[in-house]
Formats: structure tokens, C-alpha cells, sequence
């Protein structure tokens, strides 16, 4: 004889909710659009931490320490380095937007005179272009997290009555 206390552990709710945000962080990196936003991010974060050395201002040791650094953890967040669950696929591309608009202003703000026509030339071209890869990401997050529920799943909390 079986009792039934609940919902069984496949529709508790927990348990659909974390397949389903799982399932809307992959339907969100999964479409060739995402791969695309996904891969240029990653290759402006290593363009911009070699930048210094590929247009000649690593004598500007602020400048240059802060593009690699700025670059390297762009290309990281951006590449899915931290992992793939939702929540952090959509704040990981709020982050890098954070890390697109600090590229641009850094010229300005960084220690020592550092804004010649070089630096601010690749670092607003370099900032505007992962801002704009970082706001595309976070735009195909968001639109998987779609208020419709795809054929064949189950809404959340639901159970099953």
C-alpha cells in the first residue's frame, strides 16, 4: 500500500524550476546567435588584454596592467568560464557590460597621463564594442527567460492536479 505525501521528487518544485532555468541558460547560449555573441566577446576580451603590446602602448604601465586584467576577466565572463546556470549567465553579462563601460572611461581615470590618441582611439572602439557584446548576452538571457512555457514542459510549481 502507497501513501502519497506530496508531489513525487521529479515535480517538486525546486526541482522544476532548477531544470528549467537550466534549460533557458542553454536554449540562451545554445542558438547560433549566442555562439556568435559568445565567441566575439571572448576574442574582444583577448584583444583587449594584448592591446597594450598590439598597438604599442605597453609603456603605459597602468594603462596596459588594467587592459590585461580588464581583458582577461571579460574574455572569462563572457566565455562562460564561471559556469552556466542561469542566474549567473545573466549576471555575468551585467558584469562585463561593467567591465565594457570602465574600458571606455579608463584612459580618463586610470593613474598617470595615459590618454593619448592611441589609448582612447582603442580603449572607446575596444570598451564600446564589449558593451555592446555584453548587452546582447544579457538581451538573449533575458529572452529565455520568456513568460510562455515551451510545448512539453511543465509550468513551475505545478502538481500535476
Amino acid at each position: 500500500m502507497t501513501t502519497s505525501h506530496g508531489p513525487s521528487m521529479e515535480t517538486h518544485p525546486d526541482i522544476v524550476d532548477m531544470r528549467m532555468r537550466h534549460e533557458m541558460a542553454e536554449r540562451a547560449t545554445s542558438t547560433p546567435q549566442g555562439q556568435a555573441t559568445g565567441m566575439l566577446a571572448f576574442l574582444t576580451g583577448i584583444y583587449l588584454a594584448a592591446s597594450p603590446w598590439i598597438t604599442g602602448f605597453n609603456g603605459l604601465p597602468t594603462l596596459a596592467v588594467n587592459n590585461l586584467l580588464v581583458g582577461l576577466a571579460y574574455a572569462l565572463l563572457m566565455s562562460g568560464g564561471f559556469g552556466r546556470a542561469y542566474e549567473r549567465t545573466h549576471s555575468m553579462a551585467w558584469g562585463a557590460c561593467a567591465l565594457g563601460a570602465w574600458t571606455i572611461i579608463a584612459p580618463w581615470v586610470v593613474a598617470g597621463d595615459v590618454s593619448t590618441t592611441k589609448t582612447i582611439l582603442n580603449n572607446v572602439i575596444t570598451g564600446a564594442l564589449a558593451l555592446i557584446l555584453a548587452l546582447a548576452a544579457s538581451t538573449a538571457a533575458r529572452a529565455a527567460e520568456s513568460p510562455t512555457t515551451p510545448r512539453g514542459m511543465t509550468p513551475p510549481y505545478s502538481t500535476g492536479r
